[in-house]
């Protein structure tokens, strides 16, 4: 993330579910060693790891204690095809992009668009700039594609009302892209992996203490 939350948008990321993986999400230390060695051993068959001590996953009860994800819900689920992205970025951000790619925009457009707001900043204002936040989070931290700069405007249509968003498995939807990137990257041709890798890493340290730094 480009910054701590703004105290001004808390409320509506309290709402939507975000709050405390806003706090946490930033200047995680990945350790590469771990996470591959976790990787190695994911069997796609089962969604878990094969270790000496038996077989262990990482579940949506992690995904709340770690993340602080809602896992009680209703399911994240819609079309990513829209007739006019553009309109869709124009009734919730008040602001299109230059460039909209199979429904996916730039991030850093994000973050140059909707600066911070201040003390005297509107509850409008304000609302305009916690859903790019809540973008970033998904598209950059949560469940991020190969290029880690898109985010798919999907996520904004879950973004119309925040306690409504509040009510969704944020935490399933989370948990489910990890395991499909997981089961890809045991692929003898893959050669990267791009996810929520602080969970695993954090999931491993939180249940196997020696392998705390």
């Amino acid at each position: 993330m480009s910054g701590p939350p703004s105290p001004l948008i808390e409320g509506y990321l309290r709402d939507a579910g975000f709050w405390h993986v806003a706090t946490i999400g930033r200047g995680c230390k990945l350790d590469p060693k771990l996470i591959s060695t976790l990787i190695e051993r994911w069997r796609p068959e089962t969604h878990t790891f094969h270790l000496q001590c038996g077989e262990c996953t990482i579940t949506l009860e992690d995904m709340e204690l770690q993340l602080g994800l809602p896992v009680d819900g209703y399911a994240v689920t819609g079309s990513t095809y829209s007739a006019d992205w553009g309109a869709v970025c124009y009734e919730l951000l008040v602001a299109i992009p230059n460039n909209i790619n199979g429904g996916r925009i730039e991030m850093g457009w994000l973050q140059d668009t909707f600066p911070e707001p201040d003390n005297n900043s509107t509850e409008l204002e304000r609302i305009r700039y916690a859903r790019p936040y809540i973008l970033e989070m998904i598209g950059g931290y949560l469940m991020p594609d190969l290029s880690r700069n898109r985010v798919h405007l999907i996520w904004l249509l879950k973004l119309v009302n925040f306690r409504v968003a509040g009510e969704l498995s944020w935490g399933s939807s989370v948990l489910g892209t990890l395991y499909r990137k997981m089961c890809g990257a045991t692929r003898p041709n893959k050669a990267k992996i791009r996810d929520c890798l602080s969970l695993p890493q954090s999931w491993a340290q939180f249940r196997f203490p020696f392998l705390r730094p």
